[in-house]
């Protein structure tokens, strides 16, 4: 909005020349995200408790975390407000790559609110703390995946191919559906990536700023991809394909970023309120976006390689459950875990690290990850 206000008087007031430099109104995009989330935070936290939205603690859930069930829940739209609102005032809303960021975030907290405020209701009419029924949960995220695959493989938005990606590690390799007929392909493949990155996200939210932090660590990285990703010189020099519009997306990650850390202010143990299934499925659901608009998919699984181990360590513990419960029975099923309890940092929890510890240490390596996915841009 600022850009489109603004960037015509640069002519007249050489200053505003800022308002042109995506370097620039990223920044500001991030420090307005932090405003937002200190100024909103404290009012949203006051109507949380008001209303009695407090965490649903689950069976099973370790002892550490029994006093967890008075925080409360649905923080996640402070992250959406200190999102949505820094960009749409720094960046260009005519940029389609933003539009459809935005669009995704939107959807998917809006999945994650339905399933937090369904849980509370039953949680007062005394019935079993379900929420939203998985499969329709499912079928929103599954919905919204289609919808951007069809529209992306239809109607191309940058000058590469609109059913394509591309290769970490490799220059100037696309790939591409092998004839035209399979480019529908590319469409299961855009909703995988959305609802895989949004339920990732959603598992290893279970430790006091854990997810937060690693979004956190995700989008400053897939901002710098979207900068250089969107510039034609820095693009031909680290021999990646140029997006045009692309760089917008910048803006997108740094207030991402900047929402993320404003979060976790509130967040960081011993936490005040945790974001629910409506911050952490908007999370996942934004990077998931960014990562397919830039045509990066397979660098999500390298900057999100926290989350990813976090998922297959559920995927792990729930099928060799079946798999035993079926061959030897339950008791013997129960008795021989693969984890203490899945997702792993409820395992390493229970080895007897810390709640800090294993968040901090998780952190770290989503930073090791962060690296390793930049270090792409060059080893080529």
């Amino acid at each position: 909005m600022l850009p489109l206000l603004l960037g015509p008087l640069a002519a007249k007031f050489t200053f505003l020349r800022l308002f042109n430099y995506i370097t620039f109104r990223a920044t500001m995009a991030a420090v307005t995200a932090l405003l937002v989330a200190f100024v909103l935070g404290p009012w949203i936290l006051r109507r949380l408790r008001a209303l009695s939205v407090h965490q649903v603690v689950r069976e099973g859930t370790p002892d550490t975390h029994k006093s967890k069930g008075s925080t409360p829940t649905m923080g996640g739209l402070i992250i959406l407000a200190a999102t949505i609102i820094p960009t749409l005032l720094w960046a260009r809303l005519s940029n389609v790559y933003v539009m459809i960021a935005l669009l995704v975030m939107t959807w998917m907290g809006a999945i994650g609110f339905l399933d937090d405020w369904l849980k509370l209701k039953q949680k007062r009419e005394g019935k079993k703390n379900e929420g939203l029924v998985e499969r329709y949960k499912l079928a929103g995220q599954v919905t919204l995946g289609l919808g951007l695959g069809l529209y992306l493989w239809l109607v191309p938005i940058s000058n590469l191919p609109g059913a394509s990606t591309t290769l970490p590690f490799y220059k100037y390799v696309l790939v591409v559906p092998a004839a035209s007929w399979l480019a529908w392909t590319y469409v299961p493949w855009v909703t995988f990536v959305l609802t895989g990155a949004s339920n990732a996200v959603n598992l290893t939210d279970g430790l006091d700023g854990l997810a937060t932090g690693l979004t956190a660590i995700a989008a400053i990285t897939f901002a710098v991809f979207a900068y250089v990703i969107g510039r034609v010189d820095t693009s031909a020099y680290l021999q990646i394909y140029y997006m045009r519009g692309a760089g917008e997306l910048a803006i997108f990650c740094s207030a991402l970023l900047g929402a993320a850390i404003g979060f976790l202010w509130y967040n960081t143990f011993p936490a005040q309120v945790f974001m629910g299934d409506t911050g952490s499925l908007a999370l996942g659901g934004a990077l998931g976006a960014v990562a397919i608009l830039l045509k990066s998919e397979f660098v999500l699984g390298i900057v999100g390689g926290v989350f990813m181990v976090e998922t297959i360590s559920v995927i792990i513990q729930r099928s060799v459950f079946r798999y035993r419960k079926h061959k030897h029975g339950l008791e013997y099923a129960q008795q021989h875990r693969v984890f203490l309890r899945a997702p792993i940092h409820h395992h390493f929890e229970l080895k007897g690290w810390p709640e800090t510890q294993v968040v901090v240490r998780f952190w770290i390596l989503g930073i090791g990850c962060a690296f390793l996915a930049l270090s792409t841009l060059k080893l080529r």
